[in-house]
This record gives C-alpha cells, sequence and structure tokens, in this order.
C-alpha cells in the first residue's frame, strides 16, 4: 500500500511541475541563469575590463533594449564601399563594410613575406595575443606550422619563464620551479618591473632555493629542437648574477648576466640540437626576467601570447621605450589580436566603450611596434541556453560589430572569425557534430577544432598575399617598400651578446 502511495504522490508531483512549467514558462526570465560573471573556470577578467565596464557599458535596463540591441537583422553599413589610399603604388580594390578583411594594412606584412619567399631574404615574425581561445598554443600551434611548410622556419618562438598553461601546451615541454616571482598585466597595475613582450615580468628573488626553468622540445612539426635557446631579461645594478645552463642532460655551462640595458640577450647554446635545456638562476634577485626564444633565424616564427580572461585592454599598458626594445631584438612584422571572450555577456548589447578602448589600444601599440601591420580577429560564436535550448548567444554579433568598427577605423586587417565558423548557431554545430569541434562550455574549440580556425586565418591572409604579389607585379611605380618605423629592426636572427 505504501509504495503505492508513494507513486501516486511522485506522480502527481510530476504532473503538477509539468503544468506549472506550461503556464509559467512565458513570464520566465529569457536567460535560467544569470551570466554576469565569467562562464567557465579557465577564464579570469582582467581588471581594466572591470573598469571599463563599471565606467561605460551600459547595462540592459528594458526588455524593449534587449531585443531591439540584440539581435539586429541588417548591419546599415553593410553595403557601404570602403576604398583604400595607394601604399607603394599598390591599393587592393575597395571592399564593401560587411566583408571588410583590410589586406591594404597588411602591405607590409605582405611584403616581408614577398621578400622572404623571393629573395630568401630576411625573416617573418608574428606576435599572436589572444585569451583563452589560444591557451596551450591551441590555434597558433597550427597556424605557425602552415607558415612555416610554405615559407620555412623552425623553433616555438617566445616562452614564458613560467605559464598557467605550461601542462597543456604540447609545442613545448615546460617545467619549472615554484619559487618564481610572477607579476601579469592581468593583475598589476603598478609592477615593480614593466611588463615583457609577453605582458608578464618574473623575477628570481630566492635565496634559500635557487629558481629554475626547464624546456623540452615537443613532437609538433618544425618544432622538434628547441633552436638557438636565447635568454631575454632587463635592466638592473646587480652585477652578481649568473646561470647555470644543462643542455640535453649532459653538458652544464655557467654563464652570468650583464643586466645593463632595457632588454638584454643571452645566448645559452650553440649550434647543436637541443632536445631539453635546464636553467637555474643564482643571485639573480632584483633582475626582471621575460622568457626564452627558440629559433632558426629563418623562415617564419609566430610568439604565443595567451593569457586566460583577457580582454585586450591590458596591451595598453605596455611600456613604449621597453617594446620598442624588443622590437629591436626580435623585428616583429605582424601584431594579432584575438580577443572577445571575455567581452562577451557583461549585460550590455552596446560595446562601443570597448570599441573606443581598443581604437587606444592598437594607438599605443603603434607606438610600441612602429610600422608594425596589426590583425585584428574577431570574437568566435559562443552559445548560450535560451528556452532551454542552446543558441548562439546574443551578444556575439554585437561585439563582432564593435570590432570590425574598430578595425576599420584604426587601419587593420580583419578576420570575421564567427563568420568563417558558419554565422549564427555554428557554435552549437561545431560542438554537436561528430566528430566535434568544440567543447561542451559551447565556447572554446578543442584540437580539431583549433586546427581548422587556423587554417581559416591562415587561407585568409594567403589568400591576400597571392593577391599582393599579382598586383606587386603589376604595379606601375617601383618603389622599394621601406618600413616606417624609427627602430632598426634586426630579423635575420636573434641577437645574442
Amino acid at each position: 500500500m505504501k509504495t503505492n502511495s508513494y507513486f501516486g504522490i511522485t506522480l502527481a508531483t510530476l504532473v503538477l511541475a509539468t503544468i506549472s512549467f506550461s503556464v509559467f514558462k512565458e513570464i520566465l526570465p529569457e536567460r535560467i541563469f544569470p551570466e554576469t560573471k565569467v562562464a567557465t573556470k579557465n577564464v579570469v577578467i582582467d581588471s581594466l575590463l572591470l573598469e571599463a565596464i563599471a565606467e561605460e557599458a551600459k547595462p540592459i535596463d528594458s526588455v524593449k533594449e534587449k531585443e531591439v540591441v540584440a539581435k539586429p537583422v541588417i548591419d546599415p553599413k553593410a553595403k557601404q564601399k570602403i576604398t583604400f589610399v595607394p601604399i607603394e603604388g599598390i591599393t587592393f580594390p575597395a571592399e564593401r563594410y560587411g566583408d571588410f578583411k583590410g589586406n591594404q594594412y597588411l602591405i607590409p606584412f605582405f611584403e616581408k613575406l614577398y621578400q622572404l619567399q623571393t629573395q630568401n631574404s630576411g625573416n617573418v615574425r608574428i606576435a599572436y595575443y589572444g585569451d583563452s581561445m589560444t591557451d596551450g598554443d591551441m590555434i597558433v600551434q597550427d597556424l605557425r606550422a602552415l607558415f612555416q611548410a610554405k615559407f620555412g622556419g623552425q623553433g616555438v618562438g617566445f616562452v614564458n619563464i613560467t605559464s598557467e598553461s605550461a601542462a597543456s601546451r604540447g609545442s613545448v615541454k615546460h617545467q619549472f620551479s615554484k619559487n618564481w616571482q610572477t607579476q601579469s598585466y592581468l593583475k598589476t597595475k603598478k609592477p615593480v618591473f614593466p611588463f615583457g613582450v609577453n605582458g608578464h615580468v618574473f623575477e628570481a628573488n630566492d635565496t634559500l632555493n635557487n629558481n629554475w626553468v626547464k624546456y623540452k622540445a615537443g613532437r609538433n612539426r618544425f618544432s622538434t629542437v628547441l633552436n638557438n635557446p636565447t635568454l631575454f631579461y632587463g635592466k638592473s645594478t646587480n652585477e652578481e648574477a649568473e646561470i647555470s645552463v644543462i643542455v640535453n642532460e649532459t653538458d652544464t655551462l655557467t654563464k652570468h648576466l650583464k643586466p645593463d640595458h632595457l632588454v638584454n640577450t643571452l645566448k645559452l647554446a650553440g649550434n647543436t640540437d637541443v632536445n631539453t635545456i635546464k636553467v637555474t638562476f643564482k643571485a639573480a634577485d632584483s633582475i626582471p626576467v621575460y622568457g626564452l626564444n627558440f629559433d632558426d633565424g629563418k623562415g617564419v616564427h609566430v610568439d604565443n601570447f595567451s593569457s586566460r580572461g583577457n580582454s585586450g585592454l591590458p596591451l595598453s599598458m605596455f611600456d613604449a621605450a621597453l617594446m620598442q626594445q624588443f622590437q629591436k631584438q626580435l623585428g616583429y612584422d605582424l601584431i594579432v589580436l584575438h580577443y572577445g571572450t571575455n567581452v562577451l555577456n557583461y549585460g550590455s548589447y552596446n560595446y562601443s566603450w570597448y570599441e573606443k578602448r581598443m581604437s587606444r589600444v592598437v594607438e599605443h601599440l603603434r607606438q610600441c611596434f612602429p610600422g608594425v601591420a596589426i590583425l585584428v580577429i574577431s570574437t568566435a560564436d559562443k552559445a548560450t541556453k535560451y528556452d532551454l535550448e542552446m543558441q548562439s548567444d546574443s551578444a556575439v554579433v554585437p561585439l563582432v560589430n564593435a570590432q570590425k568598427k574598430y578595425a576599420v577605423a584604426s587601419k587593420t586587417g580583419f578576420v570575421n572569425l564567427y563568420e568563417l565558423m558558419g554565422g549564427d548557431g555554428s557554435m552549437v554545430h561545431w560542438v554537436e557534430e561528430e566528430p566535434s569541434k568544440a567543447n561542451k562550455d559551447y565556447t572554446h574549440f578543442n584540437y580539431r577544432g583549433a586546427r581548422e580556425v587556423a587554417g581559416m586565418v591562415y587561407n585568409q591572409l594567403d589568400e591576400g598575399y597571392e593577391k599582393y604579389k599579382k598586383m606587386r607585379v603589376k604595379r606601375k611605380t617601383k618603389v622599394a617598400v621601406k618600413r616606417k618605423d624609427s627602430v632598426t629592426s634586426q630579423n635575420d636572427s636573434i641577437h645574442a651578446d
């Protein structure tokens, strides 16, 4: 009897719950759970983003605004034409605003690729700044391999001293002692030393236990050797510091640090194939340490500067004088800005504040890296649950439009990743198709998806480059392309002391 009674009560409860949901469904909020905070454990928000939101972001204050602004059907500027001013006698065809790619603004980068491919002259370097989408070298490692397959080059590029994503990075095995003092531009506004080109600065101040860092070559194509390992460190009055270097777990060398310039480099091994290297720092307190670089000085090199939770705004904190010294050593030809994940879902579809502040970021980067072309990659699609169904987040398109707007105004190249993925509903498709290309947080790509995204970015750049080559041949005015920067860039190899 009791069993039948419990069954009846349970059945009645389910029926009542179903009826209640049907009745109240229409008045339930569109989102069951508010997303005013970060949605994944891998995302940390930078303080500049929080300040910007508090100061300028406009909250949703009515259902009417949300309905009108959240789902724009037609971009009023979509059909507007954008024409370009010739650069060194070359002008890309006018583009529709809706299809903007901005290849015209990448001509200095294309010319360097051309010189590399046709004259075997110099090398090409790319700084790829991103958030958790490029964590663990995802996307970047595949983009690097595609460039190196066509233009040559080996090595994983610049690697931090410590990294939150070291355990998940396959392109280089990375270990380090736990006693490094680390400052990041995501968390610190006034660092003891200015941030390096990677947005971090590290100190080996432990006087009881020596700080160390160890790298081992990964298995990725073109990165099976640690090419020309070179230490980057900054200025200090400490003249007593030294490092011990163990190469391939056999040879041990001792080298002194000479921190007399804003950026100092020290080559750690000869031309032998280096598979592993361990560097131990002794009496190195108060010396800013930035990281190690691995490249063969030829072809194309791509540095992954990913930071979880980054909106892109912290790039405004770079010290221009220091960055110009990094540029003198590393010689970047393209800066990629791949952000957006951490800017979505803060209660507003009005991203004019982000557009304005990222325009300032681009302007600041041009002071830091004069003459270097810049490429903006839009946010990817992201899905959110509406009416119990996963759909493209209604904030994605407004953010993509804001990113395109500041790219056009700032005269940078632009990759509309949202459209390349397939537009509305694409993230749901990427997650649910077999095999899947994105994780079930409906935000981040898996390795299969990351490889496809890298291919999309590469294909757009390569398509622009091939068009540039044809126009270059036909141009009437033959003018040697010069970089506009006042800094003398050294692109052949890392300058080592």
